[in-house]
């Protein structure tokens, strides 16, 4: 349902532009007084009406379907890291000390006797 929604929009976008390259702009008028042609292929006052008309129309659309994207977006709850998991890592496991290897002889716990030295 977004694609259909996301193709509308882009369509409208594109009419959108279209349209409103195609209306004649406030100095028009002068330019037909110094020799410029007339722009009578919708009438003569029914291209401001038409145009307008339809402007109006695909701004509409172009709002609604801007909403509707959006609110879409909004509603999703997806990041950017659904799909991806975790590396998996190796931990080395503790080694036991091999039998050719005796632990070290722990001091003992009676003091050491020191004899006097001689003079």
């Amino acid at each position: 349902m977004t694609t259909l929604f996301t193709v509308i929009h882009i369509v409208v976008c594109v009419s959108l532009i279209l349209i409103v390259l195609l209306q004649a702009g406030k100095g028009a008028d002068m330019g037909a007084a110094f020799g410029g042609s007339s722009q009578t292929v919708f009438g003569s006052s029914g291209a401001g009406t038409f145009l307008g008309k339809l402007t109006a129309a695909i701004a509409i659309i172009f709002m609604l379907t801007s909403i509707t994207l959006t609110y879409t977006a909004s509603r999703k709850t997806s990041t950017l890291m659904e799909g991806v998991t975790a590396p998996v890592t190796r931990q080395a496991a503790p080694v036991a000390p091999s039998p050719a290897q005796a632990p070290a002889a722990a001091p003992s716990a009676a003091p050491a006797q020191t004899t006097p030295a001689a003079k």
